[in-house]
């Protein structure tokens, strides 16, 4: 008499059974990664405008006149380069602020006083990504 073989695999119910499961954990996941996506592009923003704040008041500081673009902080060795938007991806897009009031006695030349994300977008805390 001859043994009969089992096949192995899975069924159809099996494979069926899974795939479910895995699309409602990928459900789930999905909203969870895209919200830490977010929250790291706001914190590299964050740190983005205090490097680019603390850079402007060191130039008007030194040089008793404010920067007259950020392409000065570069030329002058207070940035290594102009960090890019985490908003919007781009360098150009940051928007800079300038003021015609001096801030210090010593100060001969007005220029720029603050720069904010150029983005549109609305930030988690509920306030504009262009006036944090």
């Amino acid at each position: 008499m001859r043994k009969r073989e089992t096949q192995s695999g899975f069924t159809l119910i099996e494979l069926i059974i899974v795939m479910a499961i895995m699309g409602i954990l990928i459900t789930l996941a999905i909203p969870s990664f895209v919200g830490a996506i977010k929250h790291a592009q706001e914190a590299a923003l964050r740190e983005d405008l205090q490097t680019l704040r603390t850079a402007i008041d060191s130039y008007t500081m030194d040089k008793q006149k404010g920067p007259q673009s950020l392409d000065d902080l570069v030329q002058s060795g207070y940035l290594r380069a102009i960090p890019e938007d985490p908003m919007t991806r781009s360098k150009d897009s940051w928007v800079t602020d300038s003021s015609e009031a001096m801030y210090s006695l010593d100060e001969t030349d007005p220029g720029i006083t603050d720069v904010h994300s150029g983005s549109s977008e609305t930030g988690s805390d509920g306030q504009p990504y262009s006036s944090w």
